[in-house]
């Protein structure tokens, strides 16, 4: 399909409000029924809104892919539901996004009348059941066959499963003589069409999230060779460019999210009396505000960043460190303001109908898809020990005082950081390396926002907190001690026996 002739899209401001408005009618009655099914149909009636023209180029009929408009429209999203803006993350960072930039011409026309007309939505299948983040040792294989391409597989856990009428599936080439190659392929599939239907062998009855369908999906199809996405150098690098896009906008599905957490966390403690004084004056409440605060702050200096490097003109390929700490920070702020808008609300935060009980379920998996947190601090902690190496030192200041994401950030925790790193640090330290170093980035990133303008406030108060994280994480790091797990606590373990 050729493509649509477009007016110039409206102001984004109106267009926002417009959806934000659609929005607080949509979820005006906060007793919705928690149903997969249910919300299944309001995430439809959503996607019917055309909230997706966001990332759909102008020439076919979209408002374009402006990085700062998809920010935009998550966080305006998540304000009011965590899961529907997962799911159109989903949609844009790891299906449109990659069409955009990846696609053949020949193919994007028709997709893209799709999602604007019928409210079609897409996914990407990269997980296997057996090798979860190992994606370089993925069997799903795909074979050339003529002016097409034959790819089998199992994949699982890929957001939106039986619902996505697109998909992006990655898989490993097989030559003549069934050896899987280490590049990674990516092709669109099209469930309208027999051959490319994929099988959902089976749905999880995943916790939270009841919004997206998650399950196990069985890859044999047959897609014509022109819907393979066109790498600009290898299919690893443009792997690692899709990956890191998306995990760089992860910020605009936490925005909304946390902001909703702390309006809703001050209004409870300004009316919730506690014999004579209200909980808003108590000053560990105090305490526990400024912290969601803060991460209302960072995540508004991520956003701020970000928006510019993921562009889909950027190659955001190189970019794993900030990309890595992104995501893993963002999302352990998330389930950490979650925490403690339930502690702060008492047993009624503890309902699935309450926004608190209701967000640490949904906020939970964001530390796990896409890179569990644990494994991206530990990378971030790596790839800094090397540079280490490379630059011949061994003063982490030294080195973050010089790196574009971190200098200025580093300038701030010059007392903290001063201390040397080990070439042979045990896992648990560089977890707890690359949970400094997210946090200096972060630091980076709330400086340049406050040098433009943004509440000094907010940011210098963000800027404390992030110190005592910094120290805190610091002087765990030097004070680890080697204890492992005792596999056999048979002998003498038995409480009772001393009692």
């Amino acid at each position: 399909m050729s493509t649509i002739s477009c007016l110039s899209p409206i102001p984004f401001s109106l267009f926002i409000h417009r959806y934000e408005m659609a929005l607080k009618m949509i979820f005006s009655n906060r007793d919705l029924n928690p149903s997969k099914t249910f919300q299944g149909k309001i995430l439809k009636e959503v996607v019917g809104l055309k909230p997706l023209s966001i990332c759909v180029p102008q020439q076919y009929g979209g408002r374009g892919t402006s990085a700062k408009e998809c920010f935009g429209l998550l966080a305006a999203t998540s304000y009011h539901s965590l899961p529907l803006s997962l799911a159109l993350g989903i949609n844009i960072a790891l299906f449109l996004e990659p069409l955009a930039k990846y696609g053949d011409e020949v193919v994007k026309g028709e997709i893209y009348y799709n999602f604007l007309e019928r409210g079609a939505m897409g996914g990407l299948m990269i997980t296997e059941p057996e090798y979860g983040s190992d994606a370089l040792n993925m069997k799903t294989f795909n074979q050339n066959k003529g002016d097409n391409h034959i790819i089998k597989g199992i994949k699982h856990w890929q957001g939106l499963t039986g619902m996505a009428d697109y998909w992006i599936i990655a898989s490993r080439n097989k030559d003549r003589k069934g050896v899987l190659r280490r590049d990674i392929d990516f092709f669109i599939s099209d469930e309208s069409r027999e051959n490319q239907k994929v099988e959902v062998l089976e749905y999880y009855d995943s916790a939270g999230l009841l919004m997206i369908p998650y399950g196990r999906n069985k890859v044999d199809i047959k897609v014509p060779s022109q819907k393979r996405l066109k790498p600009k150098s290898t299919g690893l690098k443009m792997m690692m460019d899709i990956l890191h896009r998306s995990r760089l906008q992860f910020p605009g599905m936490a925005m909304g999210f946390i902001k909703r957490i702390l309006d809703d966390s001050i209004e409870h403690c300004k009316t919730r009396i506690i014999g004579k004084y209200r909980l808003f004056d108590f000053d560990q409440v105090q305490f526990q505000l400024s912290k969601i605060q803060s991460s209302f702050t960072i995540c508004s200096a991520f956003c701020v960043k970000n928006s510019a490097l993921s562009d889909i003109d950027q190659d955001a390929s190189s970019r794993g460190i900030e990309a890595n700490s992104t995501k893993a920070l963002v999302t352990d702020l998330m389930q950490e303001a979650a925490q403690a808008h339930a502690q702060l609300s008492g047993a009624k935060g503890y309902r699935m109908s309450h926004l608190a009980g209701k967000g640490i379920m949904d906020s939970s998996p964001f530390r796990i898809f896409e890179g569990a947190n644990e494994m991206l601090y530990t990378q971030i902690a790596a790839s800094i020990i090397n540079e280490l190496k490379k630059f011949r030192t061994k003063d982490l200041w030294t080195l973050l005082s010089q790196k574009s994401e971190t200098c200025m950030g580093a300038q701030y925790f010059k007392r903290e950081l001063s201390f040397p790193i080990s070439n042979n640090i045990t896992q648990r330290k560089l977890i707890d390396l690359g949970k400094i170093i997210a946090r200096v980035v972060s630091a980076n990133n709330v400086v340049e926002l406050k040098n433009t303008g943004f509440n000094i406030e907010l940011a210098e108060n963000c800027l404390k907190i992030i110190r005592q994280e910094i120290s805190n994480l610091t002087n765990s790091i030097k004070s680890h001690t080697s204890v492992k797990v005792s596999c056999e606590i048979g002998g003498n373990s038995n409480w009772m026996e001393f009692a």
